[in-house]
């Protein structure tokens, strides 16, 4: 139940955020794109450079958190912080440009540059929502099995009356390198009990086996 409501929130966390960098990103584009134009780019042209500016700032972020604790992890945050620059900075100084003139231009300016924040904010926030969401099959995996010889030595211990888990503490042990008598010291038993734990099972000779057959 807890893990489907978290798969509730993160795809409704994702969505929203999805939903507003689109919003981020078209009006970042429509102010870059009209600045473009004003800068003597051919209006058949002038969409491309929104399309640079702000979709570096969409793909250094992917690589951001993609290489993230990685050595070349310094380029993707050189050209997310160059692309942010450029796109706030663009963003400002088109509301300059383009503001009526009942409205200061610190303002204009500063609304103007809101877009390429939040469209910066929004897809970084939805790569981490969505590397954050648990993988169904991890998290429905079953447990690994214990080791033949611990499995063992737990179902001795239950037809021997002792204590469940001493011997396969004493299997723990001796596979670190401890020997007989310092497991015996730890587990409280005597070494000799310790040794007929670990003893080979006695083979029955050719000898005894024949002899039961033709008894």
């Amino acid at each position: 139940m807890v893990r489907e409501r978290w798969g509730w929130a993160v795809v409704t966390a994702a969505t929203g955020t999805v939903l507003i960098g689109i919003g981020a990103f078209w009006l970042s584009f429509m102010a870059l794109a009209d600045l473009a134009a004003r800068s003597g780019v051919t209006p058949g042209q002038a969409w491309i450079w929104p399309l640079l500016v702000d979709g570096l700032i969409v793909v250094s972020t992917i690589a951001v958190v993609a290489l993230d604790g990685r050595s070349g992890a310094w380029y993707p945050w050189a050209l997310l912080i160059c692309g942010a620059l450029v796109s706030v900075a663009a963003n400002a100084l088109h509301a300059i440009v383009a503001a009526d003139a009942s409205v200061p231009g610190v303002l204009a300016a500063t609304v103007a540059a809101v877009p390429p924040l939040v469209l910066l904010a929004s897809t970084h926030l939805t790569v981490v929502l969505t590397r954050s969401t648990p993988n169904p099959a991890t998290a429905t995996a079953e447990p690994e099995p214990k080791p033949e010889a611990e499995s063992e030595a737990v179902a001795v211990d239950a037809v021997e009356g002792e204590p469940p888990g001493r011997r396969e503490r004493a299997v723990q042990l001796r596979e670190v390198g401890w020997s007989n008598k310092a497991i015996a010291d730890e587990l409280g038993v005597h070494p000799s009990t310790v040794g007929r734990w670990f003893a080979p099972p006695v083979e029955e000779s050719e000898t005894t086996r024949e002899m039961e057959r033709t008894s």
